[in-house]
């Protein structure tokens, strides 16, 4: 439908932990659509209703383009297992910053789908990845508060001087 402006860190939209969604309407699944067309022009496979300035719990993850994107409104994480892996992330709200963060490779996430169903599922592996990043978020915790003092120090001076850069 629509490609929204997304919040650029460190914007404070981006720490503020999102509200419930209470109203499963029209206005809900036309910013669902929003979310996907955002997400797949920045590009990204994640992004949040946080990401576009609207503080509300839904997120839209696309895995495979010639899939059907995955809405997940009020997420949340019930189980986490023991066993962690490493992988690459980074955020449409901070375009060409990656490192890697260390989670659990399997999760039990209940949320709701956008016509307000109860649902519950675990995932794994990049699913798994992209979910408790795109929870923290909603959350109000931006990906790089998983890494080490020193590595977000390194990348947050990086993108400050690629954005003073990229407004010259």
């Amino acid at each position: 439908m629509a490609i929204r402006p997304i919040l650029k860190y460190p914007d404070p939209g981006l720490r503020r932990p999102a509200e419930a969604v209470a109203a499963f309407d029209d206005d809900l699944r036309a910013l669902a659509s929003d979310l996907v067309d955002t997400m797949r022009a920045a590009p990204g496979v994640g992004i949040t209703a946080p990401h576009v300035g609207v503080s509300l719990r839904l997120t839209a993850i696309e895995l495979d383009r010639a899939a059907v994107p995955l809405f997940y409104v009020n997420p949340h994480v019930l189980e986490a297992s023991a066993e962690t892996g490493r992988h690459t992330e980074g955020s449409v709200s901070m375009p060409g910053i990656t490192d890697e963060v260390e989670r659990p490779v399997r999760v039990r996430v209940a949320w709701q789908d956008l016509d307000g169903t109860p649902r519950e599922d675990w995932a794994d592996g990049f699913l798994a990845v992209c979910l408790q990043h795109e929870i923290d978020q909603l959350d109000g915790v931006f990906w790089i508060e998983r890494l080490s003092r020193l590595k977000r120090d390194r990348l947050v001076k990086r993108w400050s001087k690629w954005n003073k850069a990229a407004a010259s």
